[in-house]
Formats: structure tokens, C-alpha cells, sequence
């Protein structure tokens, strides 16, 4: 799986929230820089705590509309976690899925299989036009199974 940088990922949003009509803040460019970078899902809270260290004025309401512009362009994806809570990472490229640690919250992504079989039935079955699916799987990863170990 090809690794992208947190700078050249950082870049490629900028210049399509830009393309797209969205001014460049520099609260907008911290949240970027922040999600470009983050090795696990990020809550929205936790985003602005972070934000607020490099620009203070920062408020959580800009917080949430930059994740809405950033997931309106598919730059990022909503996390579903338990207790109903939603966390951001950055979009999964071409077909990858998403391992998520349950205990750290580390992410890794990994190149997903041919599903087109399962949603096919799925959709017979149902009668439903699927359009888009998403694939999570939760455990823990190596760092935390160590640390498990008694």
C-alpha cells in the first residue's frame, strides 16, 4: 500500500478546498494539518484542543465546519464509535478499509478485497441500489496486545 506523506496530503487538501471555493484560513489550515497528520481517528473535541495550541482564537464551531467541507470532499471520513460517537481520519484512497485499535485508536489501512459478490446478493436480497459501503475492523493492535500481556 503506496504510504502518502503528512505534507503532501496536507498540499492536495489545501489546493482542493481552495479549487473548491473554500477560503484558507488559518484556523482551516491547522485543522488540514492536524488531520493530515493524525495516526488515529479524531474527535472533533480533541481537534480543537490541539488547534488551540497553535492558534489560539480558534473555535470549536470552526472546528465542525471544516470536517463538514473536508468530508463534503471526501478528504475525510466519519469514524463510528461506541457510545455513538463520531471521530475524523483521513479518507480511505481507491479501496482500502480501515483497522482501528480499540484500545489506543491507532489506524492502519489496508487494501480491501473484491466485495462486489456480497453486495451484489445484499442487494438482491434487499432491493436496495447500494452505492457505497464502508469496512471497519476493530482490535487491538500489536502495541496493545503487548502491553496486555501480563
Amino acid at each position: 500500500m503506496e504510504t502518502i506523506s503528512p505534507q503532501h496530503l496536507r498540499e492536495e487538501w489545501l489546493e482542493q478546498l481552495q479549487t473548491s471555493g473554500y477560503r484558507l484560513t488559518s484556523p482551516l489550515k491547522v485543522i488540514v494539518e492536524i488531520l493530515a497528520g493524525a495516526t488515529r481517528a479524531l474527535g472533533p473535541v480533541e481537534i480543537f484542543d490541539l488547534g488551540r495550541q497553535e492558534y489560539p482564537k480558534m473555535g470549536l464551531v470552526t472546528v465542525y465546519r471544516a470536517l463538514e467541507k473536508l468530508e463534503e470532499l471526501n478528504l475525510v471520513q466519519r469514524i463510528h464509535q461506541n457510545g455513538g460517537c463520531h471521530a475524523y481520519l483521513r479518507a480511505a484512497r481507491g479501496h482500502e478499509h480501515i483497522l482501528l485499535c480499540t484500545c489506543c485508536g491507532r489506524v492502519v489501512y489496508f487494501a480491501g478485497d473484491d466485495l462486489s459478490f456480497l453486495i451484489a446478493r445484499v442487494a438482491a436480497q434487499s432491493g436496495f441500489a447500494i452505492q457505497e459501503h464502508w469496512l471497519q475492523l476493530h482490535g487491538l493492535c500489536a502495541d496493545c496486545q503487548t502491553a496486555q500481556v501480563p
